[in-house]
């Protein structure tokens, strides 16, 4: 198989995350794999496999206004559509909403199958009129596109022009490769303290700012554990002023992002997913490959197709701080339970293993080349 991934970037994120993985078990099945970016190559987060071809058009970046924007997007279609005439895939597929209408257009009369993925529950990240337009138009022009969710798949059926939709999780890598920037625990966290993890790029939609409200409430009945959110984004300066503000500065540390999560995991004790939104979080389906038990807001899709409640985690209404609050505390204070929910963690390893997911995909690709 010969196919073509068309990402915005390989910086570091969810999205990327998964098309990493997904690249490099493909490649070392053999398949010829090429991984196109808008961003330049420099911002690549990621380990690739040295088979793996790689195509940075440098033309990412923001508009000033909607004609520059256009005059920018003409560039990276007819970009992408010259990539695609010189790599000849055999599929091409899109990773996130923009390079999926981008694909779609810039493939036109090609005669190449291509498939779009949402990384997103649509409905919760709009896109503004002219590129939701774009998309319910653009994804008729696919052969397929990809939800993660039944929640996901419904939406693109219902509000666009899609013809095929077809629902497929995102694996679980365990256990993760270490790559830079690599950051010690100990170097963060004092010894012998239990931890409270959280994973995500520092942005509203993940509601730090609320969790750290409520590990606020919890600190006098939970002395000895610290939070650490590992992460970046523009909510950084905001999220470190609430630290300081609410004299968090030795129980509450956002050392960035890393590059060796996986240890982070390991050393942890529980971890927490506050997010106002996901598609379907990677960083949940990490932690309990590392047999981390959670407690997680119920948002519209993800995490109720990954926790089983009182069995490896707990799923909380969303928005639901009080409910946030009572659930940690009950896991903060009973160590017994804790462990017993790490024990079923660990099966979503086998529920959602990279070779199903990968399969999933490949008889995807396989119907769309016939």
């Amino acid at each position: 198989m010969r196919l073509l991934i068309l990402i915005n970037s390989m910086g570091g994120g969810g999205a990327e995350r998964v098309t990493a993985s997904l690249a490099n078990y493909w490649a070392a099945q053999g398949w010829e794999i090429t991984i196109v970016t808008l961003t330049p190559q420099s911002d690549d987060f990621y380990e690739l496999s040295a088979s793996i071809k790689r195509v940075a058009l440098e033309l990412g970046g923001g508009s000033g206004n909607v004609f520059i924007g256009l005059i920018h997007n003409v560039y990276r279609v007819l970009a992408v559509r010259q990539v695609l005439r010189d790599i000849k895939p055999d599929v091409a597929l899109g990773m996130m909403t923009t390079a999926n209408i981008l694909l779609a257009i810039a493939s036109l009369r090609l005669k190449i199958r291509t498939v779009g993925s949402e990384r997103t529950h649509p409905p919760q990240y709009p896109l503004g009129a002219l590129w939701e337009r774009l998309r319910s138009y653009g994804y008729g022009l696919l052969d397929a596109v990809v939800a993660q969710s039944s929640e996901g798949a419904e939406w693109l059926k219902k509000n666009t022009n899609a013809k095929n939709v077809v629902v497929i999780p995102n694996p679980a890598k365990w256990p993760l490769t270490n790559h830079q920037p690599l950051l010690k625990v100990d170097e963060v966290c004092q010894k012998g303290r239990k931890l409270l993890l959280a994973v995500g790029r520092l942005s509203t939609e993940k509601q730090f700012d609320l969790l750290i409200g409520v590990f606020k409430s919890l600190t006098s009945r939970h002395p000895d554990w610290d939070l650490v959110i590992l992460g970046e984004g523009y909510l950084r300066s905001t999220l470190e002023e609430q630290v300081q503000q609410q004299g968090l500065e030795n129980r509450v540390y956002l050392p960035g992002r890393v590059g060796n999560v996986g240890d982070w995991y390991d050393h942890a004790d529980l971890f927490v997913l506050s997010s106002r939104f996901e598609g379907f979080p990677n960083a949940l389906v990490e932690s309990m490959a590392y047999g981390l038990p959670a407690v997680c807001f119920d948002c519209d899709t993800g995490p109720r197709d990954i926790i089983r409640h009182e069995v490896d985690g707990l799923l909380i209404p969303q928005g639901d701080e009080v409910g946030l609050t009572t659930a940690l505390d009950r896991l903060m204070g009973d160590a017994a339970l804790r462990h017993r929910f790490a024990e079923r963690a660990v099966e979503v390893c086998e529920r959602f293993a990279t070779e199903l997911v990968a399969e999933k995909w490949a008889n995807l690709f396989t119907v769309c080349a016939k």
